[in-house]
């Protein structure tokens, strides 16, 4: 396909890639969208922040990424790139912060929201950062992006975005995919096993997983934990362990590739998810490729879908509902096994491939929607391909990106209270131009919706 080689079809600007040291499961989103759409003929660059893992510029998957400033200072280079090098959409990744590219571009530019961070502020910046930080997530950013349109992984994400003034009929659902397991050598552990997968950071409150290990020990001594991950919490944990008196019975792995770490779910009896939030989960779906159930928190949002709570895995309110529910697993081998083989399912239902369709859908429309404001030969290329790829026209590979990460850096009536908390009507949560099987199961499921988008007569 002819494309003009200096001219960026699609920009994604997001604060880490899945190279840098705290990248994880949004990173891997991005990065599978922004490597679909290239594969699709889209000139598509990432621009990230800089780190010392990666160089400033390579070409990843037909993907150009750019990495500059830090941790903060990204924010206003990537400004300046957007304006500087006009691309025709702009995907900007809100991490908390809003990149704001709104102010400098006048091409479309999507949010992408993986998860909203009421919670997290305070546990990373402190009472006064957090009140800051929580400030410009829910009061400044849904001005800045009032006339975008979003993107989400899950419906819980979507409820919170909404609550916060977002125009719901402009909230699109695209959940994660996930690529085939690999093959393993490893056998389930014939003694109990726990694991915990992901960045150590305090918001993944590994502590209740060791809080949970030390409570249950005397029950079955021979269970142990691995915890599969690496942070700057680290030290922070293995202080915990040691506290708790279960050095003996931790395993901390700290980062591994790929393969390591589908051995280590495979050798797994339950895995522990006891995340402050959650956009969605993709460990979940990991874990139950190789038939592990998940327990976490029902607060955590997004794992009210990734978890099909008592049908998957078991979804819980507090510590000591998360050391009951894990107790009960490991001594219910037929229930835990029937959660293995219905999470092994339910994971098989996401694909990346299905994703990016919907993915691409949702920025078809916002080129659609912006054509009176820049209509060229270009623009009618991008809003084609764009739709050639949502219709399934393109072939797209699904395959596993050999920089992936592993943890470096995922009763109905109970969900239509929470639904008409938030000012929805439950029977009519989610809509859009094409419909896909939606299921309610504890609170929405969807698999791969094309694209779902929340009612705007339901705000």
């Amino acid at each position: 396909m002819h494309k003009r080689s200096t001219a960026i079809d699609v920009l994604f600007v997001n604060w880490r890639d899945v190279t840098h040291p705290e990248g994880g499961g949004s990173e891997r989103y991005v990065h599978r969208m922004a490597e679909g759409l290239a594969a699709a003929g889209l000139s598509v660059t990432l621009f990230c922040a800089a780190h010392g893992q990666a160089p400033a510029d390579e070409v990843l998957n037909g993907v150009r990424v750019v990495r500059r400033g830090g941790r903060m200072g990204v924010y206003p280079q990537a400004l300046a790139f957007v304006r500087r090098h006009r691309p025709r959409l702009v995907v900007d990744v809100q991490n908390g912060l809003p990149f704001a590219s709104t102010l400098v571009t006048r091409a479309p530019v999507v949010n992408l929201v993986h998860h909203v961070h009421r919670e997290q502020w305070p546990i990373v910046f402190g009472r006064i950062g957090g009140a800051l930080g929580w400030w410009l997530e829910s009061g400044v950013a849904p001005r800045l992006y009032r006339g975008s349109r979003y993107v989400t992984v899950s419906g819980a994400t979507a409820v919170e975005l909404a609550g916060l003034g977002v125009d719901a009929g402009r909230i699109s659902i695209v959940p994660n995919g996930i690529e085939p397991a690999p093959p393993v050598e490893a056998r389930r552990s014939p003694s109990p096993r726990l694991v915990v997968l992901g960045r150590l950071v305090p918001h993944k409150r590994v502590e209740h997983a060791l809080e949970v290990l030390a409570r249950l020990r005397n029950r079955w001594p021979e269970l142990r934990l691995s915890v599969v991950g690496e942070g700057w919490w680290d030290d922070q944990l293995r202080a915990g362990a040691e506290r708790l008196g279960v050095t003996d019975l931790v395993d901390f792995h700290g980062f591994v590739d790929e393969q390591a770490k589908h051995e280590e779910l495979a050798r797994a009896w339950v895995h522990l998810c006891p995340s402050v939030k959650e956009g969605w989960g993709l460990v979940v779906s990991e874990a139950g490729h190789h038939e592990v159930p998940t327990v976490g928190y029902r607060a955590a949002g997004g794992l009210r879908e990734s978890v099909l709570d008592g049908r998957t895995g078991l979804l819980v309110d507090d510590l000591d509902e998360l050391t009951a529910a894990v107790d009960r697993l490991l001594a219910d081998e037929s229930t835990r096994r029937a959660m293995g083989r219905a999470a092994a399912r339910h994971a098989a239902t996401f694909s990346w491939p299905a994703s990016l369709r919907d993915f691409a859908g949702v920025l078809a429309a916002a080129v659609g929607e912006s054509a009176p404001l820049a209509v060229d030969e270009d623009v009618d290329r991008l809003v084609a391909l764009l739709e050639l790829l949502h219709g399934g026209g393109v072939g797209v590979d699904g395959g596993r990106d050999p920089r992936d990460r592993c943890g470096a850096h995922g009763d109905t009536a109970r969900a239509g209270q929470q639904q008409n908390d938030q000012g929805l009507h439950p029977g009519t949560l989610f809509r859009g131009e094409r419909r896909r099987s939606v299921t309610v199961e504890g609170n929405v499921v969807i698999h791969n919706p094309a694209p779902t988008t929340v009612s705007s007569a339901q705000t």
